[in-house]
């Protein structure tokens, strides 16, 4: 028997947080705007007062020694789940949408569209069910592709409203017949949102059968399980053998007793909005979510064989005779796209420089302008790559789009530009970063974090009247004009597209050559 109150809780989504604007340029103000395509234009200056942060799969994921997290009885999960749909408001769509989105977003912190895309969610008859149907849509606008077998389905509106949502979404309906023997033919992902922590007995079909052919299953399809393995005992765990034995663990609320007995590589929590009188009470010990993520690890994550480690890149070909004739065009094509794409920061690049010594050195940089001219970025004269470019005025740059399979390097002697465009680009930024200029004395030894930031109420404290911030004299831009570009589009079986545009002295059109991957 099914409890008639088993609900399970994950994270309600976070306000969304602020962070400093990508890029400090306000086209509106500035002349370098005029270097950079008008789409771009357009998303700097929405991005000149703020830029919002949604969840991210890509973020850096918290960690939590899973000996210290709280374990919940059946109980006690049963317990929390009438208090937070009673006195505390909750409905059921609501946490089971919560529910859904966490399952998702925890696939997607470990198994990326590009290698793991196909999915099959299998969907029981109660809440865990929902939650897997729920996951399905969210992994959907992930760019996923998933289908669902939901062999028991109930008439309650909640259910069959998500049923037509996945309709309405194409996403198709596998009856159990339909199912190839061989799932890892046909499935990257299995989620497993069968049975929840209410379930008692043994299953009946046609779910004995499925749960029977997920235990075979070898290295492919992952068996992702939600809350609760299925054929699991909630507190005693797979203590029969007849359970799925899941390669991820999203336990929810928090880890229920039978997660001690996971030995997967993956553990994720959903759940980062229990009320602390509801903590206090069950005496709960539960991790912090980063940022505005909707899950959090659990313990370390496993051992990985960096030998091992590879994507297999699937992209559009890069033709000689679709490319532009001029590189600089062609960059900004592929800038421009990058930019409509929604990749976050599209002009940070890596600048490489070498002392007089020859030993070169990398670094993050923002791209503030561009043109048939060169391509411009404004720093500390005295910061080691200023160093370097005074000694060896040349240097390559390298923006990789990863989303895209993309990279461009460009290489060319570098110069610094007039002191009137530095003069008028530091006074278009923010009145903060003009005076983190004039207190960051770039690469320079401090002895702490605190000498920074009492300069730099000092200074915010001087020019609190509005009055102009001076530029430092040792600030400015350079201006690397180019003179090898090579476009590099990543295809499978790592017969990457690298296309180089080269100059020959005494001749000013680029030459177009293709290199070996």
């Amino acid at each position: 028997m099914r409890s008639v109150i088993r609900r399970r809780v994950t994270t309600m989504i976070s306000a969304f947080l602020f962070q400093p604007p990508l890029s400090s340029i306000s086209p509106k103000h500035h002349q370098y705007s005029l270097l950079l395509p008008l789409t771009t234009q357009r998303f700097l200056t929405a991005s000149h007062s703020f830029r919002l942060r949604t969840f991210s799969t890509k973020s850096i994921p918290n960690m939590q020694d899973s000996a210290s997290v709280s374990y919940l009885s059946q109980r006690e999960a049963a317990e929390i789940d009438e208090t937070l749909m009673g006195p505390l408001g909750f409905s059921v769509d609501q946490l089971m949408e919560l529910a859904g989105l966490s399952v998702a977003t925890s696939v997607a912190e470990v198994y990326k569209p590009s290698e793991y895309s196909r999915v099959l969610a299998i969907c029981g008859p109660g809440n865990n069910g929902g939650d897997g149907l729920v996951a399905a849509r969210h992994l959907h606008h992930f760019g996923y592709k998933p289908s669902i077998c939901y062999p028991k389905r109930t008439s309650k509106p909640l259910y069959t409203g998500l049923v037509t949502q996945l309709e309405s979404l194409s996403v198709p309906f596998v009856s159990v017949d339909d199912l190839p023997e061989d799932l890892s033919k046909d499935f990257d992902v299995i989620i497993d949102a069968i049975f929840g922590f209410s379930f008692h007995g043994a299953p009946r079909p046609p779910f004995d059968d499925i749960i029977r052919r997920l235990q075979t299953l070898q290295k492919r399809p992952v068996i992702v399980s939600v809350d609760i393995p299925s054929g699991w005992h909630v507190e005693e765990g797979d203590h029969e053998g007849g359970g799925i034995k899941p390669d991820m663990l999203v336990s929810l609320t928090a880890p229920k007793l039978c997660a001690k007995s996971f030995c997967g590589p993956h553990h994720f929590l959903g759940g980062r909005f229990v009320p602390p009188s509801v903590a206090e009470k069950y005496k709960l010990e539960l991790p912090s979510f980063p940022g505005t993520s909707m899950c959090v690890r659990i313990g370390k994550p496993p051992k990985v064989d960096i030998s091992a480690m590879r994507v297999n890149y699937v992209s559009p070909e890069l033709l000689e005779d679709q490319v532009e004739s001029d590189p600089v065009l062609q960059f900004r094509k592929w800038f421009d796209e990058a930019v409509a794409a929604g990749l976050r920061e599209t002009n940070a690049m890596a600048l490489s420089t070498t002392s007089k010594d020859r030993k070169p050195s990398s670094r993050m940089v923002l791209l503030k302008g561009f043109d048939e001219n060169g391509f411009v970025w404004f720093t500390n004269y005295e910061s080691k790559k200023g160093s370097d470019l005074s000694e060896n005025p040349f240097a390559a740059l390298l923006f990789y789009w990863e989303d895209m399979n993309r990279q461009v390097r460009i290489e060319g002697p570098v110069e610094r530009i007039s002191e009137e465009e530095s003069e008028n680009y530091y006074h278009s930024r923010p009145r903060g970063s003009q005076i983190g200029a004039i207190v960051s004395k770039q690469s320079s030894v401090v002895p702490g974090r605190h000498v920074l930031y009492d300069e730099y109420e000092e200074l915010t404290k001087k020019y609190s009247d509005g009055s102009v911030i001076p530029k430092p004299k040792n600030w400015g831009g350079f201006r690397l004009k180019p003179n090898l570009f090579e476009f590099w589009q990543g295809q499978p079986s790592r017969l990457h597209d690298r296309l180089q545009y080269s100059l020959q002295e005494g001749n000013p059109a680029w030459i177009i050559r293709r290199l070996a991957p």
